[in-house]
């Protein structure tokens, strides 16, 4: 692995209510998208793709049993994807593992006519979205 570029993301944590639901949509769609298992203890886990990782942890302090991603906070995380038909079939795969595509009506152009994207949001109130990378011109 090369030396990170200063000012890149090292990690991101969510602290989630469920760590076996998080583990399921989470992490199917990170490993999906070519993470690989970095972490693993009794309420949390990690993946990583280069130097970045993400975590999921059981949280110490629940509130709610569902994020709400339009409280202050995250509100989402996006990801490149390779292509437009790689965008379609993480989205069709995604809900056999907790997933539900947002804005059905307006996919894949939920982000406008130029922007081919998937808008999927987890049984836990997180939303992803998946947007293909452009082709080359």
């Amino acid at each position: 692995m090369s030396r990170p570029v200063s000012g890149t993301l090292h990690h991101v944590e969510l602290w989630v209510p469920d760590l076996d639901r998080a583990t399921a949509s989470l992490g199917w769609l990170l490993e999906a998208l070519g993470h690989t298992p970095y972490q693993h203890w009794a309420d949390g886990r990690s993946w990583r793709l280069g130097p970045t990782y993400l975590v999921v942890e059981r949280s110490p302090a629940l509130t709610s049993d569902r994020h709400d991603r339009c409280r202050p906070g995250l509100n989402h995380l996006a990801f490149h994807v390779e292509d437009a038909a790689a965008v379609d079939r993480l989205a069709e795969e995604s809900t056999r593992h907790g997933w539900h595509l947002m804005f059905p009506d307006r996919h894949p152009h939920a982000g406008g006519p130029q922007h081919y994207a998937a808008y999927l949001e987890n049984d836990d109130g997180f939303e992803v979205e998946l947007v293909a990378l452009a082709a080359a011109g």
